[in-house]
């Protein structure tokens, strides 16, 4: 780490904190790996999260907006108040051995973590508990607010919290994440995202004897799936859509009375991604009707645009140029670069330099679940570098790397930067108002509205009838000990 003679007795505090307890941030980010839990299954994760920060002194408010594994740890009183969030499932049918050069399952057809939410969780917890010890030591002032955010696969439970006023009295936010660099950015910087399924109801019937007592609600899906392709063709630039068929019916010879399909609307703003739904629901609508079936739509998301702060994301560069990037040793090149082969990525190894902040980012397709956090409260992003550069995401090789010494050593990093750069703003209060006052002219005349309908509450069984068929199988493979911060 840099050393820089400006550094106030809080931040060197926690800066000296995360060094010393690095194994205990490393054996929790490798024990959330070997739980490898789903969104909305992350029951031993969030376990094992809450406990932590349960025993290091934080108030801990469980199943917070109706989520079983999402959670609120706070610490402090008054202002400012200061959350840091992040995500922590993996992905079903992604198990894979750290360390593997090669595509090696834990547990064959298992889930796994193939981006690393397992290094977002440690770097969270261990900057958690950092700024609570120097907040007490140095009798810093202020509220300290830890959100645990279940199934961002499934962009699902931020949305509910800023919805449900958890972020009402929040002044600035810290999101979190592992990349294969180490950065922070500022401006728009992923899209708005709608997802629903649509689901059609029609009427069985012998499929060779009586078919046309029948109504199909396979073929609505099919007919809707045939218009939503043809619309393609007349959609703006920028927008895009996926689907999956989550219903196709029982058996060939019965024609189904109850088919669904699974879509994401993607733009890149909240009107845009609502504008695209809506002209769906008409599709969908036209499916029906040369069906004779009824349809409805289950909304299962709605998250708007992730942004980000220029004077935060400054606060983190600052911090990341302090704390520089890990010296990574041959043997860590030599596994990246064996990865990077594996899944048709540049093979340059891991990088050796951190990366400057440039300017306002580009906007990419992929969406994120705190995008609602980042339009009501100015919000950061630090971007960790605990994974190998030029892996795919949600591929095998991105898991390799998440419990070996490049998550280790990358996490550890990515905890500094972020206790540092919170901080920095209990310290100076001028620091917060001036991120206030960059928020309200960054977001121009846009007012923020969740897009979750009112009374709508989060599908707690996602995922649950895949985790009863995998968890008894990987428990076998569950880390045992717990990671003790001292």
């Amino acid at each position: 780490m840099a050393k820089d003679s400006n550094v106030g007795p809080g931040k060197r505090f926690v800066l000296d904190y995360i060094e010393r307890n690095a194994g205990a941030i490393a054996q929790l980010g490798d024990a959330i790996f070997s739980f490898g839990e789903p969104g909305m299954q992350e029951f031993e994760t969030a376990a094992l999260m809450t406990g932590i920060l349960e025993d290091g002194g934080f108030e801990v408010e469980r199943g917070i907006s109706g989520f079983p594994t999402g959670f609120l740890a706070t610490h402090g009183s008054g202002a400012p108040v200061i959350a840091i969030h992040c995500e922590y499932d993996g992905n079903p049918g992604n198990s894979q051995q750290s360390g593997a050069t090669e595509q090696s399952e834990i547990v064959p057809g298992a889930p796994g973590h193939c981006e690393g939410h397992n290094a977002n969780a440690a770097v969270m917890v261990g900057a958690a508990l950092a700024l609570k010890g120097a907040m007490e030591e140095h009798g810093i002032a202020g509220t300290l607010k830890i959100f645990g955010a279940p199934a961002e696969e499934l962009v699902l439970a931020r949305p509910y919290y800023v919805r449900d006023g958890h972020f009402d009295d929040v002044d600035a936010a810290f999101h979190a994440h592992i990349w294969g660099e180490f950065s922070t950015e500022y401006g728009v910087l992923q899209t708005s995202v709608i997802s629903a399924e649509f689901i059609f109801h029609g009427e069985t019937a012998h499929a060779a004897m009586y078919p046309w007592r029948g109504r199909d609600a396979l073929d609505a899906v099919i007919l809707m799936d045939t218009g939503m392709a043809q619309f393609r063709e007349h959609m703006q630039p920028g927008t895009n859509c996926q689907r999956v068929i989550t219903d196709g019916g029982e058996q060939p010879n019965v024609i189904p009375a109850r088919a669904a399909v699974w879509w994401y609307f993607r733009a890149p703003d909240a009107a845009g991604a609502r504008e695209l739904f809506e002209h769906a629901g008409k599709i969908a609508e036209g499916a029906a009707l040369m069906t004779k079936t009824e349809m409805e739509i289950e909304i299962k998301a709605a998250v708007w645009p992730v942004r980000a702060n220029q004077t935060m994301a400054e606060i983190v560069q600052h911090n990341i140029d302090l704390v520089g990037m890990p010296e990574w040793s041959e043997e860590e090149h030599e596994l990246a670069r064996a990865l990077q082969k594996a899944c048709g990525g540049e093979e340059e190894g891991l990088k050796r330099e951190v990366t400057p902040l440039t300017g306002p980012s580009a906007q990419i397709p992929a969406a994120n679940d705190c995008g609602d956090v980042s339009w009501k409260v100015p919000m950061a992003r630090l971007w960790f570098p605990a994974n190998v550069p030029n892996v795919a995401f949600h591929h095998w090789s991105a898991g390799s790397a998440l419990a070996t010494s490049i998550a280790h050593k990358g996490a550890v990093a990515g905890a500094q930067v972020l206790a540092a750069a919170v901080a920095d703003m209990f310290a100076d209060p001028k620091l917060v108002e001036r991120a206030k006052e960059t928020f309200s002219q960054e977001i121009g005349d846009v007012v923020y509205e969740p897009m979750l309908p009112p009374a709508q509450r989060p599908d707690t069984g996602i995922n649950r009838e895949l985790m009863a068929t995998y968890r008894p199988l990987m428990e076998k493979h569950y880390a045992k000990d717990k990671p003790t911060f001292a």
